[in-house]
């Protein structure tokens, strides 16, 4: 039996911190009352905090590496780079691509995700597209969006052996809604890239749509005689995602989001590409050309933003400087919610029989190391 002991820690359970010891056997947090092993390893948090691990559902890459162009090692480089930023799961986010690409991404997803242990675990893929509207693509080539098709995702679906967690749809593109409707219970699907109307979002909520992808962001706004997708997405009982890197969304856009949704139907992204963690310069999104200066990405040829730079880190430092609440309050934005969101039923928070994917953090809210069932991947 693998036997750790998390002592010395402020340990955040049940939406605030206290101090004691987390014993974790074979992966998983033990009981309070579980006896500690003879021989048990034991780690010092030196009075740091221990927080569950963050969890990024939507990103494109990062140290260098892009997902659409991924193999096995530059998956696990992905990993490498995300567990220095504190993250223990993510989904890769696969942009709209030929079938052939997202077939050859699916396949390295898959080796990934059951291959040794890297970094941060891989838990699970988001397909960003091809169902989306043209109006609203953002990044996505044109020539490949598609109207809805049932078969194509069960294609992909049974390539990756149920791996496709998340789904972003447009629900304005014909045959989506009804797409919808024959794929609930399959897979958790989120709208966005869309500039449907307030009817055609609810229809595709009340379809089965349960989030929505990168919130106000390539989609269109609310107006006070056409509410729009926003303000379905505003008013109905779905997960919003958001990109706080204080260029997609304001400070106070922010705020609105949270005020309007609640503090449980919000979940931090970062979107984040390949040049997340490198300085400016040229890089890739799946099949465009992206420049970054000053931290900002955007299309070559067009000037359109084009995913983002952030990390998870810095965006639980950016909330807790946008909202001005408290890191308690704060981390289920990039903890519970999103691992509620796409059924990640033993992570996202530090509660017996959880996973013990652990990110410590120190008063200044920096990474100083990361666990994923226990076992350190970064730091330490």
């Amino acid at each position: 039996m693998d036997a750790a002991l998390f002592k010395d820690g402020r340990v955040y359970e049940n939406g605030r911190f206290v101090r004691r010891d987390v014993l974790v056997l074979d992966g998983r947090i033990a009981a309070s009352d579980t006896p500690v092993p003879a021989g048990c390893r034991v780690v010092d948090l030196g009075g740091h905090m221990l927080v569950p691990g963050f969890i990024d559902i939507h990103t494109h890459g990062g140290g260098g590496v892009d997902v659409n162009a991924a193999d096995e090692e530059g998956f696990a480089q992905i990993s490498r780079f995300f567990a220095s930023h504190g993250v223990t799961g993510w989904q890769c986010s696969i942009l709209t691509d030929t079938e052939e690409a997202t077939l050859r991404s699916i396949g390295y997803a898959k080796k990934a995700m059951a291959g040794p242990l890297a970094g941060a675990r891989l838990v699970g893929i988001h397909l960003e597209g091809p169902f989306l509207a043209k109006e609203y693509k953002g990044a996505m080539p044109e020539r490949l969006l598609r109207k809805g098709d049932t078969a194509l995702f069960r294609k992909y679906q049974e390539a990756a052996e149920g791996a496709v967690r998340y789904m972003t749809v447009a629900p304005e593109v014909p045959g989506v809604v009804d797409m919808i409707k024959e794929l609930d219970g399959e897979v958790t699907v989120a709208i966005g890239h869309s500039g449907a109307d307030y009817e055609t979002a609810i229809a595709a909520i009340d379809a089965g749509a349960r989030a929505a992808t990168h919130t106000f962001n390539a989609m269109g706004l609310f107006h006070q005689h056409r509410p729009a997708i926003m303000g379905a997405v505003l008013e109905r009982d779905v997960v919003c995602e958001a990109i706080c890197d204080g260029r997609h969304l304001h400070p106070g856009s922010v705020r609105m989001l949270l005020a309007c949704k609640g503090w449980d139907k919000v979940a931090a992204i970062t979107d984040s590409i390949q040049a997340a963690g490198l300085p400016d310069g040229k890089y890739k999104l799946g099949v465009n050309d992206v420049v970054v200066r000053d931290g900002d990405a955007v299309l070559a040829d067009t000037g359109v933003r084009a995913g983002s730079t952030l990390t998870m880190d810095q965006a639980l430092r950016n909330l807790v400087a946008f909202t001005g609440e408290s890191v308690e309050k704060v981390l289920p934005l990039m903890t519970e919610n999103p691992a509620k969101l796409v059924g990640l039923e033993k992570k996202g928070r530090i509660a017996p029989g959880m996973d013990a994917d652990f990110t410590v953090l120190d008063d200044g809210l920096n990474v100083t190391a990361t666990y994923v069932g226990g076992v350190c991947v970064y730091g330490g």
